[in-house]
């Protein structure tokens, strides 16, 4: 049982670690956000092990950020810099983890050889978190960098968010969907 523990920690820290490297190589955004493999980790483990470790994953990669000084603020008051950085980073990377609602669905059909519902569950499962993360992005947007908007700042927020948001949807579901349909054992913990 110890050991069991033991190695859900070591697979957490080592896909929070994967992902905290993947998002250096990235396309940045000029008021944040950029396009980077900084999900898939994080997807990863959330279909290996579930919500609570993919969630948990997420929070870690948002906090390897803060730490690091990899991130972007305003500098509006340190009260609202906090709240951001709660929300940008440890809530939106932590949502990612959600993708693992999808974990049941995916194994049923890994083990019924069902390829097509397989890669559905996947696709679903990265929506999922994609979308929750684009809407915490977007709560940050409107709320710390309506400063940059010309017009309506919920517009402005939604479609600057979107810019980066659907590229990373749309590579995270590929690169996932081609990993776990080439090497399904990387979803299997007991494999």
């Amino acid at each position: 049982m110890r050991n069991k523990k033991v190695l859900l920690m070591m697979e957490i820290a080592i896909f929070a670690a994967l992902g905290f490297v993947l998002d250096f190589i990235s396309f940045r955004m000029p008021q944040g956000g950029s396009v980077s493999l900084v999900m898939i980790p994080i997807v990863l483990i959330a279909f290996r092990r579930g919500v609570g470790a993919g969630v948990l994953t997420g929070f870690l990669v948002g906090l390897l950020q803060i730490v690091s000084g990899f991130i972007s603020v305003t500098p509006l008051s340190f009260g609202f810099v906090v709240m951001q950085v709660l929300l940008d980073y440890l809530l939106a990377y932590g949502v990612v983890g959600l993708a693992g609602v999808m974990r049941t669905k995916y194994l049923q059909h890994a083990e019924a050889k069902q390829t097509r519902k397989m890669l559905i569950a996947i696709v679903s499962g990265v929506l999922i978190a994609s979308v929750l993360r684009y809407f915490v992005h977007v709560v940050t947007g409107i709320l710390f960098f309506g400063m940059f908007a010309e017009g309506n700042v919920v517009i402005y927020s939604a479609v600057y968010n979107a810019t980066y948001m659907i590229p990373v949807f749309l590579l995270a579901a590929f690169v996932c969907s081609v990993l776990f349909a080439a090497a399904p054992k990387l979803v299997n913990a007991d494999a």
